[in-house]
């Protein structure tokens, strides 16, 4: 089958991590003290606990998304989302519309697309970040031959010539 795989980047976890424990070793090793030219770590600080804290949730963290291995696997006629547990599985020809847009919001790795893809059996679009995969440009030439076989998001239109002569705001007083 001609199948491609994009994994679920955990850049962000690393770093995160490492972040901590940088930061954990530099405060302990500035409050720590020598004496008699042996080096000491002060753990009695409240501070050291609270960095200890968020360097042990990070790391547990980064080792569940490693275990979640997740990833977006597509094939000619379906999309499917891969974590260790669950496949989620969404054929490609029950797409009703698929837009590729720059979301405001959310940066993630450098990146502001997004990819909503609204199914027929779905009230709620699927919304793909690209930059939380890895080859993020491979995944949106991808994402674009899927989206020219399938149509785009309707473009609402503002009904700007209503009817002002009935409207509350420009009726005069007669």
């Amino acid at each position: 089958m001609n199948e491609k795989v994009f994994k679920y980047k955990l850049d962000f976890y690393y770093q995160q991590t490492l972040i901590y424990l940088s930061t954990l070793v530099l405060y302990a090793g500035i409050r720590g003290s020598f004496v008699e030219d042996q080096f000491s770590f002060v753990f009695k600080d409240p501070i050291v606990y609270i960095i200890m804290l968020f360097f042990f949730v990070s790391l547990v963290v980064l080792f569940l998304n490693i275990w979640r291995n997740r990833k977006l696997i597509i094939y000619p006629a379906k999309l499917v989302f891969h974590s260790r547990h669950r496949e989620r599985i969404f054929e490609i020809e029950n797409i009703e519309w698929m837009h590729i847009s720059k979301e405001r919001l959310v940066q993630t790795a450098g990146r502001f697309q997004q990819i909503s893809i609204k199914m027929k059996n779905r009230q709620i679009p699927l919304r793909i970040r690209v930059g939380r995969y890895e080859h993020n440009r491979e995944l949106i030439i991808e994402m674009e031959k899927i989206a020219d076989r399938v149509p785009g998001k309707k473009q609402r239109r503002f009904n700007i010539g209503r009817d002002i002569k009935n409207s509350t705001i420009f009726r005069q007083e007669e």
